[in-house]
């Protein structure tokens, strides 16, 4: 299991102290060291052996996700009191770029998981709610995801469709919601526990808990052949009059877009975490054949067109890693304020990843289009990561917004 220390205040206790030379931003206290280690060992164990099987066919492993809760990897910023290891920003980058260094995939279904479900509610729902929910969440038992896409709103949040209308006792909520991570485990069994965002008569969007059996909400289609991360479920959900009780509206009815915005930083700083991941293996695999590979009877790494793409792909890996993790050092997962960074890693990084991977595969040539090579995936997954989350465009959106506004943000 991981340990739960408070990793927040360790790291600014130990700034004063701090040997500046040997600071690592990615392992700034011995209990993230120990995270990074566990993480390692169970991608090299438990993912890496399955990754291609389940990209091919498709499916989610649930087995290997319920190994994800037994280790307390599905909760790591959950607080202890309800079941998670109470860590900080820098553990969740940590583990969306080691287990991303492998199956992104799978990486998607946990950070739907984990951040856009386990830790939305955790910072906007009641003591009650997370006591009810979370546990069972942060063990694996229950799988969580969030609703907001719809088949004509995507960036354009305030378009949505699905609405809600108040009762006695609670709400009634009719609509479609698509592209959903975790929205299935196969295509008969719908995802346990999702939070929903819905428009009320007044505009305004709540947040609603919607759990598995309750009347009305179904599993639609399922999305088959996606371009990348295939090992993760995605499909439609249905909500036809599904009354959900008052106890589960997250926080206030009018919230939702302040819960939204609030939980976007830390969703769009783990998305470049998955890029991280991503474009450190495509450049490890590409040095490690190019030192193998010889044509013209000397290995590939000794002509230029194959230097360059080392060193750039290099240099934008580094360059992203170190942004992500400074940015994750200063994020307060308890409040809102690293807009502007957590925009700013995705839209690198991301671009970063899909770079890497397709610098890859031009060194491997033929045998970066096969499969045996890991690259040709890690190439496909990588085009969700400059979408998902927030588009390419929707970050040179806010980016440029929040630097007119306020132009001392420059340093």
């Amino acid at each position: 299991m991981v340990n739960a220390p408070n990793l927040e205040s360790s790291q600014s206790d130990t700034h004063s102290d701090l040997d500046l030379a040997s600071f690592d931003l990615a392992l700034p206290t011995p209990d993230h060291q120990m995270l990074w280690d566990t993480l390692k060992q169970f991608v090299q164990r438990e993912v890496e052996p399955q990754a291609a099987e389940y990209d091919r066919s498709e499916e989610f492993n649930l087995e290997l996700f319920r190994k994800a809760g037994d280790l307390g990897l599905l909760g790591l910023t959950v607080p202890e009191r309800f079941g998670g290891a109470g860590l900080d920003a820098t553990a969740a980058v940590q583990l969306m770029e080691v287990l991303s260094s492998s199956d992104p995939g799978f990486g998607l279904s946990v950070l739907a998981h984990s951040f856009l479900f386990c830790h939305n509610l955790a910072v906007n729902g009641s003591e009650e709610q997370c006591a009810r929910f979370l546990p069972a969440a942060a063990r694996g038992e229950s799988i969580g995801g969030m609703c907001m896409t719809e088949p004509d709103a995507g960036t354009d949040v305030l378009a949505m469709r699905t609405r809600f209308v108040e009762e006695e006792g609670g709400f009634v909520l009719n609509g479609v919601k698509t592209y959903i991570t975790n929205g299935g485990v196969d295509e008969k069994t719908l995802g346990d526990i999702f939070i929903v965002y819905a428009k009320g008569e007044d505009k305004r969007l709540s947040a609603f808990v919607v759990e598995k059996g309750m009347n009305g909400f179904r599993l639609g289609q399922k999305w088959v052949d996606k371009l990348g991360m295939r090992a993760s479920f995605t499909a439609e959900l249905v909500f036809e009059g599904v009354r959900v009780p008052r106890e589960n509206v997250l926080g206030e009815v009018g919230q939702g877009t302040h819960h939204m915005m609030r939980n976007l930083e830390i969703e769009r700083l783990v998305i470049a975490a998955q890029g991280l991941g991503i474009a450190g293996r495509s450049l490890r695999i590409m040095v490690d054949y190019a030192n193998e590979r010889k044509t013209f009877g000397r290995p590939i790494r000794d002509h230029g067109q194959v230097q360059r793409y080392i060193a750039e792909t290099y240099a934008e890996f580094a360059a992203a890693r170190a942004f992500v993790y400074d940015t994750a050092r200063r994020l307060s997962l308890s409040r809102a304020g690293q807009r502007i960074d957590a925009d700013a890693t995705k839209l690198f990084a991301a671009q970063v990843a899909k770079r890497a991977a397709d610098a890859a595969i031009q060194v491997l040539g033929g045998a970066g289009y096969m499969g045996e090579y890991v690259v040709q995936r890690l190439w496909r997954d990588a085009k969700l990561l400059e979408i998902g989350g927030g588009t390419l465009e929707a970050h040179h959106k806010n980016i440029t917004k929040d630097l007119s506004r306020t132009p001392s943000l420059i340093p």
